[in-house]
């Protein structure tokens, strides 16, 4: 049987002039350990060591893109298990920060890969899900299961408490589709933790 200790610290405060908010989070599973390690006011830093080259580059992206420091790393395991631990441990680590005082909560982002251009909003949610018009149901990237990819995103969501919707306005490429899910998901993240302004 599986079990599971989460450890978080978060500020409950987000302010432009704060100092960089950490949050760290480690879970522990019957396969292996999980760590992760967020700051939301870095600078796109980004060391992840999920075991697939492919998630790693992706969940990289997603870092750089929303200038978050992401410190990811995961024990050899159950694969399919241990990304989804993985993914759950990341959206727990930001959870607080997208409900921290004074930040925006909400955030839309539209960006290209090559051919690929993909659009993503969301918004912190009590009803957390995913809308997307995207299938991943099929393909492979780079030894990743691309269903993985979507689980992957699923969790994360759930995790962090967020509506995300996802489209795919053009691509053919699977790899070039998923980077732009990522970097576009990544800008709309930066924006959700960013300080509210009026009318916002």
């Amino acid at each position: 049987m599986r079990s599971v200790s989460i450890i978080g610290l978060a500020s409950a405060d987000l302010k432009a002039s704060s100092p960089p908010v950490p949050s760290a989070t480690m879970a522990a599973t019957g396969q292996g350990r999980t760590s992760v390690r967020v700051n939301v006011t870095g600078t796109g830093k980004a060391s992840v060591e999920t075991g697939i080259s492919v998630l790693d580059h992706l969940v990289s992206l997603l870092a750089t893109y929303a200038s978050f420091d992401i410190a990811l790393e995961v024990e050899p395991g159950n694969a399919d298990a241990e990304i989804v631990g993985a993914a759950r441990a990341l959206g727990e680590s930001l959870a607080a920060p997208l409900r921290a005082k004074g930040v925006r909560g909400h955030g839309a982002a539209i960006l290209p890969a090559d051919e690929a251009l993909a659009n993503v909003v969301l918004e912190v949610s009590d009803r957390p899900a995913v809308f997307s018009n995207v299938d991943l149901s099929q393909a492979r990237v780079g030894g990743l299961a691309t269903d993985v990819a979507a689980r992957f995103l699923d969790q994360l969501t759930e995790s962090a408490g967020l509506t995300v919707h996802v489209r795919l306005i053009e691509g053919s490429d699977t790899q070039h589709v998923l980077e732009a899910i990522f970097k576009a998901l990544g800008v709309a993240l930066a924006e959700a933790c960013r300080p509210r302004k009026d009318g916002q």
